[in-house]
């Protein structure tokens, strides 16, 4: 199983960072994307740049997460992006990201106005330095849909994390060439909806995640979430889907090596 994305750097893991992958590993999860939410945020983007060095098991994305946006200045939105240039023409990310549009983050100081900006930042990044665009929507489903239909996408693809639309959403972002991925949400009891989604997506645009330390899939939902549940999320979605979970897992595991074009390891 690989965990498309997993905030292994959020100060809430910090305490046991080692022995969190180490249950990781032994829960068969072989590779961990950890997307970074802001330049200097948790750890910075050039601390993120070390950590497959340490281990090619875990990969990392850059960006800017749209929630970030009202602790740093506009006026340096500029300046963080041409920042970001120059880190991924050095290379060592895997992804553009995580970055994205939020609406509830658009009534606590930043527009959605600024949101699209700095999201169209980083799908110019991503052509250029052709790698695929880690998106984060919520409450924003329109917006992004209008945005896609506007904007190039890169051509190494998009993935549309924890994905919260719906059905209808799925065939009309799929019809664009995004791709999915997939939370504890799918597992939630009464997770209708996430679950329809997930039965809209053609099995080979389809990845997994935990999201973590947040979204802890049942029967853990409340607790923090580590890369180690990503089983039970692959079990949800398996449900759903009506498919193998074992057979989910390797496909998931095959669509993300060939998403993010990494052995992961």
């Amino acid at each position: 199983m690989i965990d498309t994305h997993c905030h292994l750097d959020s100060p809430r893991l910090a305490a046991d960072r080692a022995a969190v992958l180490e249950r990781a590993w032994r829960a068969g999860v072989t590779g961990i994307v950890v997307p970074a939410v802001g330049p200097d945020a948790w750890d910075t983007w050039e601390g993120l740049l070390a950590l497959p060095a340490a281990d090619p098991r875990v990969q990392v994305g850059l960006g800017i997460h749209p929630q970030l946006l009202p602790e740093l200045p506009e006026a340096l939105d500029g300046a963080h992006l041409e920042r970001l240039d120059a880190l991924l023409a050095k290379g060592g990310a895997v992804a553009v990201g995580e970055c994205g549009l939020d609406g509830a983050t658009a009534t606590r100081g930043a527009p959605m106005e600024r949101q699209l900006r700095v999201l169209a930042g980083h799908f110019r990044l991503a052509r250029k330095h052709g790698l695929p665009v880690l998106v984060h929507c919520l409450r924003a489903q329109p917006v992004l849909v209008r945005f896609l239909a506007e904007e190039p996408l890169p051509e190494a693809g998009v993935l549309l994390h924890s994905f919260s639309g719906s059905a209808e959403l799925v065939r009309d972002y799929s019809a664009r060439g995004c791709h999915f991925s997939f939370a504890g949400p799918v597992t939630f009891l009464e997770g209708r909806k996430p679950q329809e989604a997930a039965r809209a997506v053609p099995l080979e645009r389809l990845m997994v995640e935990t999201d973590a330390p947040d979204q802890a899939p049942h029967p853990f939902r409340g607790e923090r979430n580590e890369p180690a549940h990503l089983r039970r999320v692959v079990e949800g979605l398996a449900q759903a889907r009506g498919e193998p979970a074992e057979e989910l897992a390797r496909r998931t595991a095959e669509n993300a090596r060939r998403f993010f074009r990494c052995r992961f390891g």
